[in-house]
Formats: C-alpha cells, sequence, structure tokens
C-alpha cells in the first residue's frame, strides 16, 4: 500500500490544530483540541498521542498510508534530538523530549520545528509563495514571528535562531523588547507594539481624533480597532499606521536585500487589515530595498490563514 498521507499538528498555547493531508498538501480532514497547559504542561503530549490515535481509527485510515507526523511548537526546538526548550506560553519550564514521546505513542516518525518556521513552509509550499524555493515570512501575532526559505529549505542558523525577523532593530535605542534588546520590529509591529505606538502617539497629538479620545478615556484599545479608525479617516490612528508600515518596510526592505526571495510574505493577527496595511509596508519598502531587488522580489499577504501552520508542519514529514 502506497504512503501517501501527512499528519499536520500546529501546536499554540490555546489550541492544538491537526489536519490530514495529501502528500500533495490539500487537506483532506482537520480538527482541533484545547491545549491544557495545567501541570506544567505534562498534558500536551499524551493529549495529542491520544488525539491522533482517536482520529486514525475514527477515519478508518491505514497506518500503514501515513507518510509521517510534522509538529510546528512555540520555544526552541533541538531538531537533532527532537526537543523543545523555552516554550513557556505551554507552560513547559524544562526541557521536552516531544519527538521521542510522541512517535513511542504513535509509532510514526515526527519531525519537529518551530511554529513560525512551520507557517513559513506552509505559505511557501501552497500559498502566497507559490512553491517557490526563495520565500521570507513574516507573522504579526502577539509577538512578530518569521521563517526564512532559500534553496527550499528553511534557514535556521548555526544554534537554531536564523530567521528571528522579529528582533531585527528597527529603531537604535527604542523601546525595550523582552529579549533585552531595545528596538526590536516585535515592539512596534505587533499587536501589543500598534498598541503602544497609539498610546505613545496620543500624549503627543493636539488634535481632534477619535483614537485620542479613547485612549484619554481608558477605554480599550486594540489593534484592530486602531485600523479600523485608520480605515474611517482617523487622522492619528492613520499617523499610527503610517509608523508601523514604516518600521515593516525597512525591516522587510533589509531582509530581501540579504535573501532576495522572490516574496516577502506577510500574515497573522495584524496583516488581517489587508490591502490597506499591505500597500503602506510596500510604499516603505520600496523606499530601502536595493534596486535589483525593488524589481525580483514581491511584497505579499499571506493566503492560507489559520491553515498555514498544519501544512507546513505535515510538510515536514515529506523529508
Amino acid at each position: 500500500m502506497a504512503k501517501d498521507k501527512l499528519i499536520g499538528v500546529d501546536l499554540g498555547g490555546t489550541t492544538i490544530k491537526f489536519a490530514i493531508l495529501t502528500d500533495a498538501g490539500e487537506i483532506q480532514q482537520k480538527w482541533s483540541i484545547k491545549t491544557n497547559t495545567f501541570d506544567e504542561g505534562s498534558h500536551i503530549v499524551p493529549d495529542i498521542i491520544e488525539s491522533i490515535n482517536h482520529h486514525l481509527d475514527l477515519y478508518q485510515l491505514d497506518p500503514e498510508r501515513i507518510i509521517g507526523i510534522g509538529m510546528g511548537t512555540p520555544g526552541t526546538v533541538n531538531r537533532e534530538t527532537g526537543t523543545v526548550t523555552g516554550a513557556f506560553n505551554l507552560n513547559w519550564k524544562t526541557e521536552q523530549p516531544v519527538k521521542a514521546n510522541i512517535e513511542t505513542g504513535i509509532g510514526f516518525k515526527l519531525t519537529l520545528d518551530n511554529d513560525a518556521n512551520a507557517a513559513a513552509l506552509g505559505e511557501a509550499w501552497k500559498g502566497a509563495g507559490n512553491n517557490d524555493d526563495e520565500v521570507s515570512f513574516i507573522t504579526l501575532g502577539t509577538g512578530v514571528g518569521g521563517g526564512l526559505v532559500s534553496n527550499g529549505q528553511l534557514i535556521h542558523g548555526t544554534a537554531g535562531a536564523g530567521g528571528e525577523v522579529g528582533h531585527v532593530v528597527v529603531e537604535p535605542n527604542g523601546y525595550l523588547c523582552t529579549c533585552g534588546n531595545h528596538g526590536c520590529l516585535e515592539q512596534y509591529a505587533s499587536a501589543t507594539g500598534v498598541v503602544r505606538l497609539a498610546q505613545d502617539s496620543a500624549e503627543e497629538y493636539v488634535g481632534s481624533s477619535k483614537l485620542k479620545q479613547m485612549i484619554s478615556d481608558g477605554d480599550e484599545v486594540t489593534s484592530k480597532i486602531v485600523f479600523d479608525l485608520a480605515k474611517d479617516g482617523d487622522f492619528l490612528a492613520n499617523e499610527v499606521v503610517n509608523k508601523v508600515a514604516y518600521y515593516l518596510g525597512y525591516a522587510t526592505a533589509a531582509i530581501s536585500n540579504i535573501l532576495n526571495p522572490s516574496a516577502i510574505i506577510i500574515g497573522g493577527g495584524v496583516a488581517a487589515a489587508g490591502e490597506f496595511l499591505r500597500a503602506r509596508v510596500e510604499k516603505e519598502w520600496t523606499k530601502f530595498a536595493f534596486p535589483t531587488v525593488r524589481v525580483s522580489t514581491r511584497v505579499k499577504l499571506a493566503e492560507l490563514g489559520n491553515d498555514a501552520g498544519v501544512i507546513g508542519a505535515a510538510s515536514l514529514a515529506r523529508v
């Protein structure tokens, strides 16, 4: 019997997403479960094992057809040992032998990588990257992550920190980042970064603005609210979006000038602002991009949404 099925797992701090795909990357079944982070995350791996085994039985899928399992996870992944460290949003306080435990519990080979890298592979393979070998991906959420694909392979670097695009410094001596440096992109283009820029900008702004009024009144302000107000013509909100676009354009141009990908793809929750954000980022990107890069690399929006992680994770098992 031909091996023609892949299993993808996208492990997140709130939800674990699963999918069964063809070897060509088409999703045939998908489901999700809540991430149980209690007891120092000790339930997470057993829950993954139980869920996959249950669904293989439910779908009556012959194990002989499974090529393997790929999984994207938060934290730092040691791809040689199959262990994960530093996944604090999973409540994993010590190194976790994820690969060994899952392989024992399910019986298939597991390939692990960082969740942002997995999403990058998904977009490169079946999304906006159009299966090109040169694709850069940046995801804007609570933080800023990314993955860089060159020669069809993820760039991991010597210690696994390749592709940490959220920590490109865009404002020397700027906001303090959780990594200990100052001025990282994550502090300006993440969902929390957008709000921080809005709050600081509101303090200096003396004109009329609904955004300023909301901040002055102590109302909850989110990145989505900032973008929605900007779309409605709020001057201050537009100034904030322009700043975000400047920092993103600067960082994505730096990445593009080094790697010259066919596409630099912007995804994640903040990118839900769509063309409204992409066009402004491209305008700034164009100012900083090397002339050859300017005509050969495209700034694009991600296309796969929440499926990028499971598709990219599944692609890890193709190796």
